[in-house]
């Protein structure tokens, strides 16, 4: 049994106190996937940039979610990278940042063959999204029977991910995810569908009979809706590029600088905006134009070239501003 399958102890409450195995509300990153010149994951470059964030203070770390082209790469390629997260991490003294490990595929037995091997690899919970090659033949009933016999086998606890844009469509409704919510090893929730209303109702479905489930946007453009409705932060890949600036959003938030937050909210969400259309070859281009670092995706994707490139780059030239003041 993982930890979350446990029963929950009971606060003064009367109500299920979160469990030792919950993430902690705040930012976290879904790292890209870094390459050599001979198209090998590059375990430097991994490391240096894990690092890089914890060191910034982000939350949380995502290996293999829709910005490290997990599409991309074999079974042992995805070990190597979480396992060189987390060795980067503990070497440097933030054994306490958590590795969330993409782990979705198209059956349920492969998933299930992710979630061993991500724990094997040091990560602490997984991230899945619903299986969506054969849609057309999936029931809603049948998602559901597959998050929970992924959940079952997993020794690792499962947060849903969300992403119609990954998945042809396929759009979890709230009702679905709080269904799934009362299994005891599905931890929490990230939604990249951007819908906050769906947001707030997993939030309000949850808080007091599962206190320890978690509920994330999917990326920063809308941090402050997902607060302002009791989300617990975000799983953002623009975190990649300005970790600072999306944790002073939050920071701001919590301290009740409301327009301070919404004025930074703004810079993110442009920022964001030439994230999303780009998707994560813009992240890199960011990074290698900001940071010195980033290099190529894998084939068939590229990195734009010439006034498109330039574009890119400026986009995030405003944020890069805000995140070198922090």
């Amino acid at each position: 049994m993982s930890p979350s399958a446990a029963s929950h102890p009971d606060d003064h409450s009367g109500r299920p106190s979160p469990s030792p195995a919950s993430l902690k509300p705040g930012i976290y990153v879904p790292t890209v996937a870094f390459f050599t010149p001979d198209d090998s994951v590059n375990e430097s470059t991994t490391k240096e940039h894990a690092v890089r964030l914890a060191r910034a203070g982000v939350t949380g770390l995502v290996t293999h979610g829709s910005n490290g082209e997990a599409v991309h790469l074999d079974h042992g390629e995805r070990a190597r990278i979480t396992q060189w997260t987390r060795q980067a991490l503990d070497e440097a003294g933030f054994s306490h940042v958590p590795v969330v490990v993409g782990c979705g595929a198209q059956s349920t037995r492969e998933t299930i063959q992710l979630c061993v091997e991500a724990a094997r690899a040091g990560g602490s919970h997984v991230l899945v999204l619903p299986p969506a090659y054969y849609g057309g033949l999936l029931s809603t009933d049948l998602i559901v029977a597959y998050f929970r016999s992924v959940a079952d086998a997993s020794p690792l606890p499962v947060l849903i991910y969300n992403y119609p844009g990954a998945c042809a469509g396929l759009d979890l409704s709230s009702d679905t995810i709080l269904t799934l919510a009362r299994h005891p090893n599905i931890c929490g929730v990230k939604l990249t569908c951007g819908n906050t209303g769906k947001l707030a109702r997993v939030v309000a479905g949850t808080r007091s009979s599962r206190p320890d489930f978690r509920v994330f946007g999917g990326s920063a453009d809308f941090l402050l809706p997902t607060l302002a409705v009791g989300g617990h932060g975000v799983i953002a890949g623009l975190a990649n590029v300005a970790p600072k600036a999306c944790l002073e959003l939050q920071r701001l938030w919590t301290l009740g600088k409301h327009d301070r937050a919404r004025e930074l909210q703004y810079v993110l969400a442009q920022a964001d905006w030439v994230a999303i259309q780009g998707g994560f070859p813009s992240v890199k281009v960011a990074l290698q134009k900001y940071n010195g670092y980033g290099g190529e995706p894998r084939a068939p994707t590229v990195l734009l070239e010439g006034a498109q490139r330039k574009a890119q780059e400026d986009g995030f030239a405003e944020l890069i501003t805000v995140e070198k003041s922090l």
